[in-house]
């Protein structure tokens, strides 16, 4: 019945490479839920992915009015149906409760993104009470915003993989995650002419529906290292705040980011337009703006 709901309530999107439309399993779900509910629960007892549902098409997406070359165009990848519905399941009963007890080296507490409870307004809200917090006390406050090159597409399976063994998932759950991103392809699919498939070798595979929770297992590692500063994430959006008391303990911060990142296969984005600092000065009794400190050097 569960796998009924969920079949029966699919909304209208594009097919994977077996070209079984949305629209036919919900017109079947009487009929076909008895069937692949035995498939789903063959699958994650064994900890075996079908082949075939590990490989997806990427349809490129244009991000520009006028594409000149191939970073003009956003990669959308497309995995079958059926895939994303075990997907979906095994994060819900599985990953979703096993982020509520982390163990002690990774945090989800300030993680806003693909999570049950998490969203931008809450993320906001987050980052508010806490500058504002901190100025109550404090003449300002530094608030630091990365970006990451191209995040989803380049973390490294080996990594991830180590982590989710240190959550609180059973064994054969883990080898079905292990075997989903091992051996994992993609083709890509232009004007009616597709390529032939490559292996994907790192990424948390994106368009599948256990991508943004592995991103936040990936993630989950990136917290200061000096007491009194916060970190708050959405995604792979990453903030820091420094309060002034802790102003020189800045460029130890972004040297840490800089090393986990680098640990996790991802790169920082140093350009002035991605990676930003602000200065947020509090105001003195009288209206009377505090000197702010000069701005922390570009790290290269």
């Amino acid at each position: 019945m569960e796998l009924f709901r969920i079949i029966d309530t699919l909304r209208p999107t594009a097919t994977g490479l077996d070209a079984i439309p949305a629209w036919f399993l919900r017109l079947g779900a009487p009929v076909f839920a008895a069937p692949i509910a035995q498939l789903f629960n063959q699958s994650i007892s064994n900890g075996v992915v079908p082949r075939q549902w590990k490989t997806a098409v990427i349809t490129p997406v244009p991000k520009v009015s006028k594409q000149m070359q191939p970073s003009d165009y956003r990669p959308i990848s497309i995995t079958p149906i059926l895939s994303c519905c075990l997907e979906r399941c095994i994060v819900k009963r599985y990953m979703y409760p096993a982020l509520q007890q982390p163990p002690y080296e990774l945090n989800f507490e300030d993680q806003f993104g693909f999570r049950p409870s998490g969203s931008t307004a809450a993320a906001i809200i987050a980052m508010l009470h806490t500058v504002g917090t901190m100025l109550s006390t404090k003449q300002y406050v530094r608030l630091f915003s990365f970006d990451f090159t191209k995040a989803f597409d380049t973390v490294k399976h080996e990594t991830l993989l180590r982590k989710m063994a240190t959550l609180r998932i059973p064994d054969n759950i883990y080898n079905w995650m292990n075997d989903f991103f091992g051996e994992h392809y993609h083709c890509t699919r232009f004007d009616d002419q597709s390529s032939s498939a490559a292996e994907v070798k790192a990424s948390v595979i994106q368009g599948s529906a256990l991508g943004p929770a592995s991103y936040v297992v990936t993630a989950a590692d990136f917290h200061p290292v000096t007491p009194a500063n916060c970190t708050i994430k959405y995604a792979n959006d990453t903030y820091l705040i420094v309060p002034a008391a802790n102003s020189r303990s800045c460029l130890a911060e972004i040297a840490h980011i800089d090393e986990r990142a680098a640990t996790n296969n991802l790169k920082l984005n140093c350009a002035k337009s991605k990676s930003k600092e602000t200065i947020i000065n509090a105001r003195g009794k009288r209206g009377k703006s505090v000197q702010p400190p000069p701005p922390c050097p570009k790290i290269e």
